[in-house]
């Protein structure tokens, strides 16, 4: 296997880290990433296909998993009963209770809301320039999971302190003062949602939380702890993945003249999806020795599943550093796929297809007002702000 180096935080990889993906690429399906120490696939057939091996998974073997610090118990104490980390069986039963309660029908009863919204965050721009990441990005996605749970939206600029903080620990500059804050927020995060739910088991409502509170599968329910889990992940992965396919959207329909309509939406959605992505690496560890690609893994090995890879494979989309909706349509690997697939992934799609429209119909003179940069976020790919003048 062919071993590339390249620092996850250089200023020059953060700003656009395709060309390494390129490079990477010339080492086959798998090829050796130094920093990470640990095979990556960067083929669109590879990843695919790893995302769906069963031999491998989110979880570490038992007798392989690392000693917690205590600095971090209370960061993963909730990590320990989210279905992103776990599994089959656990995974099983966490992801079919949860999908009893956040049904493509209670999703789509959410579009009236989230034109509503979109324009009243439009109408409180200013005249000018305005900084779209925290007036109109980050906000809708948080209020609309805000009243998705059913908490009240006063609490929306702490939710998404605490669930910034919570992700900053997954990316490349990690340090102890970012994995305390983390532990921190996880902390009261966790005991803002325990005091809610236990609210809602007594004074129940139309909302997410009281109805995964009622989800039961086979006489199971969801406990407290993976009511909590639940809550933060759907929160934390709906938020920070949305705010950032949001702002890089936006900035490629700018840079391109790209129009997106009511209409075309949907495929100028998937292309922004594919085309610049909010999570760039996705890890898996095996479960039994495998040769894949002309790799053997060990039990548990690592590897790394390169989606922004993957989605610019040129063995799929023959010109795909173009930013083209019109392009064949293939699957992008942006939500993932197999048993880990997005489950807030509808979601997603339909905050972005009513937003950008409304956005870009309400604003026709929209343009930049400075040359947009990608925050130090890797794995994570996203703007630190997003300028722009309306008039």
């Amino acid at each position: 296997m062919m071993a590339f180096s390249q620092n996850p935080t250089a200023p020059d990889f953060v700003q656009n880290p395709y060309p390494f993906y390129e490079t990477l690429r010339t080492g086959g399906d798998l090829a050796y990433w130094r920093e990470y120490a640990m095979p990556c696939a960067v083929s669109h057939r590879a990843v695919s296909a790893l995302l769906r091996d069963r031999r491998f998974g989110r979880e570490v073997p038992p007798e392989l998993t690392p000693e917690i610090p205590p600095h971090l118990a209370p960061f993963y104490a909730v990590e320990a009963h989210s279905m992103l980390e776990l599994e089959p069986p656990r995974h099983t039963r966490l992801r079919g209770l949860v999908l009893r309660a956040f049904t493509s029908r209670r999703i789509k009863e959410l579009a009236p809301e989230i034109a509503q919204l979109s324009h009243d965050l439009i109408d409180r721009f200013p005249d000018g320039t305005v900084d779209l990441l925290p007036a109109f990005c980050a906000p809708l996605p948080v209020i609309v999971i805000c009243r998705l749970l059913g908490v009240p939206e006063a609490h929306a600029d702490q939710l998404l302190a605490w669930s910034n903080a919570m992700v900053s620990i997954y990316q490349a500059r990690r340090d102890r003062s970012i994995e305390e804050a983390a532990a921190h927020a996880a902390q009261e995060f966790s005991a803002f949602l325990a005091d809610y739910i236990a609210t809602r088991r007594t004074a129940p409502a139309d909302d997410l939380i009281t109805h995964l509170i009622a989800a039961e599968e086979a006489g199971e329910k969801l406990t407290t702890e993976e009511l909590i889990s639940t809550c933060i992940l759907l929160l934390n992965a709906g938020h920070e993945a949305t705010v950032h396919t949001m702002g890089n959207g936006i900035k490629a329909l700018l840079e391109t003249g790209t129009q997106i309509t009511a209409q075309t939406a949907e495929p100028v959605v998937e292309e922004i999806l594919r085309y610049d992505p909010p999570l760039h690496m996705f890890t898996r560890h095996a479960y039994e020795e495998v040769e894949v690609f002309g790799h053997t893994f060990r039990r548990g090995d690592q590897v790394a599943l390169l989606l922004g890879a993957a989605n610019r494979d040129p063995d799929v989309w023959p010109d795909p550093a173009r930013f083209d909706p019109t392009c064949a349509p293939a699957a992008n690997t942006s939500f993932g796929a197999g048993l880990h697939f997005c489950v807030g992934a509808p979601l997603a799609r339909l905050e972005l297809q009513i937003a950008l429209p409304i956005l870009f119909d309400r604003l026709p003179r929209l343009r930049l007002a400075t040359p947009p940069r990608f925050a130090n976020l890797y794995h994570f790919h996203g703007l630190e702000r997003l300028e722009i003048h309306t008039r």
